[in-house]
């Protein structure tokens, strides 16, 4: 009886300490200032995917403050922008292999670099590293409609194309994407 007795204590007890952990760790978590969001678009054959976290102008200069010009930015906040392609994909007429990329941005007043770089999973760009690019483009921002928090969209344009966009504050930056059949 004194087994049994021992045995349910135990069982309890463990059972007080399972719940105040569980509790604790979900008392630690706060809500993330800039959330994670995803985007997804099937265009021919070939999944696009785009996980970024958004960011909020909150009353802040954005363009040559908060993000500076000529310098790499992750393209959102938090981990890196990761970009997923299920097929090889062109983009603005450059091949990009299929898989998984993280996304940087060069901002300029008249003109922007776009980065696909190869190492997916960063934190911010911290550790970015220019030998593991896998493409390098040059897009012209555009003016746009308010966007309080940064937003990726893709706009479908045919069954083989799409227009990507990454739209914040007063700006649009769209590339084009293409995908054979």
């Amino acid at each position: 009886m004194k087994l049994f007795c021992s045995a349910v204590s135990l069982f309890i007890i463990s059972i007080i300490l399972f719940y105040h952990t569980a509790n604790a760790q979900n008392a630690k978590q706060e809500v993330r200032i800039s959330p994670k969001a995803e985007v997804m678009q099937t265009v021919g054959f070939t999944d696009i995917k785009i996980i970024y976290s958004r960011p909020g102008v909150k009353n802040r200069i954005i363009w040559g403050k908060l993000v500076p010009f000529d310098a790499v930015w992750r393209a959102g906040a938090n981990e890196a922008t990761k970009f997923i392609f299920s097929t090889d994909v062109y983009v603005e007429g450059k091949l990009l292999k299929k898989g998984a990329y993280s996304f940087f941005a060069i901002p300029g007043k008249k003109e922007w670099t776009l980065i696909f770089n190869k190492v997916a999973d960063q934190w911010g760009a911290f550790e970015y590293n220019e030998t593991q690019d896998a493409l390098r483009l040059k897009v012209k921002p555009e003016k746009g409609n308010w966007q309080e928090w940064l937003a990726y969209t893709i706009t479908k344009t045919s069954d083989t194309s799409a227009i990507i966009r990454l739209e914040w504050e007063k700006l649009r930056i769209p590339f084009k994407v293409e995908v054979k059949l």
